[in-house]
């Protein structure tokens, strides 16, 4: 028996633009849990005075395809609670990208932003998309890289730097090139890099490849100062 394909949805992002901008595209930031688009399907009765057997006949009629709902964690006045905000009354396109590459694109409008905030927990608002017309959903895409990876730490002799990858859209695997002065480091491909005497002077990026079943894009840190015995 095979080994099932199935994966759990992190990784998943949406994407948000005007109608009368679609090639600009907002990234929803802190989302937990996403419903794409549902299919529901009419059945119109065409039952006539012959229907065979005295039985009940139907043919499909209209398809609707329903909403989709974003959870995410609400934080007030942030760039995303903003954003959301002044998209109310506008036609959208709506973007979902999953880790695999594949996406389902769908048109719509703002039909809800709920926000939650308990005493004791986390804030949090839930975005309903009234979707319009029929979704598309695409082959495996490229990776795309939203937010740039970047390093952390102190770049000095002996003190480990580590990497934040950034965000992805589409990416199934994550693979890192540390770069001393711009010349790759043997061997130095994981999430850390520790600074050795011979970068004294020398600046320090790290490239990071994100990469699914077709394709993968590689996009490079900021370089740190110059590294310090």
């Amino acid at each position: 028996m095979a080994d099932t394909e199935v994966s759990i949805g992190y990784g998943t992002v949406l994407e948000i633009a005007l109608a009368s901008e679609p090639a600009d595209f907002t990234y929803i930031r802190e989302v937990y849990a996403l419903t794409p688009p549902a299919d529901t399907d009419d059945s119109l009765e065409a039952t006539h005075m012959q229907s065979p057997n005295k039985t009940r006949e139907y043919i499909p009629g209209l398809t609707d395809s329903g909403e989709a709902s974003v959870e995410m964690n609400y934080i007030p006045g942030s760039e995303t609670d903003r954003f959301i905000q002044s998209i109310r009354g506008k036609k959208l396109i709506n973007r979902v990208t999953f880790e695999n590459g594949i996406q389902v694109i769908f048109r719509g409008n703002r039909q809800g932003y709920e926000k939650d905030v308990p005493v004791d927990d986390r804030k949090t608002a839930t975005l309903t998309l009234r979707v319009s017309g029929d979704p598309i959903m695409t082959g495996v895409t490229a990776p795309r890289n939203i937010d740039l990876p970047i390093i952390d730490g102190v770049a000095k002799v002996g003190s480990p730097l580590t990497v934040d990858w950034g965000i992805w859209a589409g990416a199934e695997d994550l693979s890192y090139q540390w770069k001393v002065g711009g010349d790759s480091v043997a061997n130095a491909n994981t999430s850390s890099y520790v600074p050795v005497v011979a970068d004294v002077g020398e600046v320090i990026t790290v490239d990071v490849t994100g990469a699914n079943t077709l394709y993968s894009t590689t996009v490079s840190s900021a370089a740190t100062v110059a590294v310090v015995a």
